[in-house]
């Protein structure tokens, strides 16, 4: 972990404070976009909430499947130490990625508690609930994609092409009660969808989350994270190779 510390965040200007300012100006550019179009946000009336609450998951997701879908060519030098084996270098990246955000979402919603007018409830069990959904789905979606683009380097741009939709279909910018009923049929197969939502249901009361399925998306994780380990098991010997 402090390997993957200094790699990460030592190497850039600012460290990691860029891991704060970067999620944090995207909010506040959607949250300045957004408030001279609109009159109030889809719920409550804090447009930098209800931005917080979508953005922070979607860039959690982001962050953990790119982190983890790299984890064999970015370790592949200290994975030539007969002590070291990717199941530490993956561990070691899941903690540092899952708690980086964490800290990062209390000083972004705690400041967004303290600057705002909000009125919010706070439910922090619900907001962890949806910090380690959506971290294991990434998870998940990160270890097929270790998988796929370590034997197929070109499937790292087709990925790229695939996920660009998800920062418009994940519930960032609207909540599921919003869509037409066609639109809420297909999208509910979007599991980000459901950790964006669960993330809500711990700031607004008033925010039922009816459609939410944490099986669902806890399901979707695990089929992934199995699948994608056991194929990174079965050609590990492989990637190491130069």
């Amino acid at each position: 972990m402090l390997r993957e510390m200094s790699t990460t965040y030592g190497r850039s200007p600012g460290g990691y404070a860029w891991a704060i300012l970067e999620p944090a100006g995207a909010v506040a550019m959607l949250t300045l976009m957004f408030s001279l179009a609109m009159h109030r946000p889809s719920i409550g009336t804090s447009f930098a909430l209800f931005y917080a609450t979508g953005y922070l998951p979607f860039t959690l997701f982001n962050d953990m499947s790119s982190k983890i879908a790299g984890v064999i060519s970015f370790s592949r030098p200290l994975l030539t130490y007969p002590a070291v084996t990717y199941i530490d270098a993956l561990i070691a990246r899941f903690l540092l990625t899952l708690l980086t955000h964490m800290v990062v979402g209390v000083v972004i919603f705690g400041a967004i508690l303290l600057v705002f007018q909000t009125g919010a409830a706070l439910d922090v069990l619900a907001v962890v609930r949806a910090y380690l959904l959506t971290a294991v789905l990434g998870l998940g979606v990160g270890l097929m994609n270790c998988y796929l683009m370590t034997s197929f380097p070109a499937w790292g741009r087709i990925w790229w092409v695939l996920t660009r939709p998800l920062f418009l279909v994940s519930g960032i910018f609207f909540t599921y009660d919003d869509l037409p009923a066609m639109a809420q049929d297909v999208l509910w197969y979007n599991p980000l969808l459901h950790g964006v939502g669960f993330m809500r249901s711990g700031f607004y009361l008033t925010y039922s989350g009816d459609y939410l399925d944490a099986l669902y998306v806890g399901m979707v994780a695990a089929l992934l994270a199995i699948t994608g380990l056991l194929l990174v098991r079965m050609n590990y010997r492989a990637f190491l190779q130069p």
